[in-house]
């Protein structure tokens, strides 16, 4: 379910949008800015900006063992790997960005490289958790629009790993998007296959 497609962003009345620095803004959708989770500790100087730009231990960890698996299997001569909030720009009123993100080296030409976010969209793109305050959207809200603004921008196969239900959802372009658990092989791409509740279980996570 999408939440109003007016909806009002929700901020302490001594703090206007535009005392926000940009650097807190994750991702804009709809012209709506979403920002980064933790931003009001900034705001509040309990924190730095340093402290909420990263992702948690077990983000990283899953992000790591898939990229494992996808550098030595993926053909490197097909495709680009993109990490470390890829940032795509879809028109004037949506910015995204993304754990891991896989493009197509046809579509993502070395003309197209350059110092901005990429213009044009990646064939697969893998979500792990949210990194942004959920004060515009529900989770649900969230991660349903984000994934109808990947696939209309022509990605593929979007990929949401979620740690809290450990569930993951996949949706395409032409099929229907399906949820389960993560204790299943996903197929990333190409054959390319991971299994993250399994790893973690293997690996002794209480996360497992």
């Amino acid at each position: 379910m999408i939440a109003s497609s007016n909806p009002l962003r929700v901020l302490p009345k001594t703090i206007s949008a535009e005392n926000i620095p940009d650097v807190l803004i994750h991702e804009i959708i709809d012209g709506i800015p979403l920002y980064r989770k933790g931003y009001r500790d900034v705001l509040a100087k309990t924190k730095t900006v340093e402290d909420i730009m990263g992702c948690s231990s077990l983000q990283f960890f899953i992000i790591d063992y898939i990229l494992g698996i996808l550098y030595p299997s993926i053909d490197r001569q097909k495709y680009i790997i993109a990490t470390n909030e890829a940032g795509l720009h879809l028109d004037k009123r949506n910015n995204l960005s993304g754990d891991i993100m896989i493009f197509d080296k046809d579509v993502l030409t070395i003309d197209k490289i350059d110092t901005h976010y990429s213009k044009v969209h990646p064939k697969v793109s893998i979500e792990i958790d949210l990194d942004v305050e959920l004060e515009t959207f529900t989770e649900n809200g969230y991660i349903t629009i984000k994934t109808q603004k990947l696939l209309g921008f022509g990605t593929d196969k979007v990929i949401w790993f979620l740690t809290k239900p450990k569930s993951v959802m996949i949706a395409t372009k032409d099929g229907e998007w399906q949820t389960f658990s993560w204790d299943h092989d996903i197929e990333i791409l190409d054959g390319i296959t991971c299994n993250v509740g399994k790893y973690l279980k293997d690996k002794g996570s209480e996360f497992a």
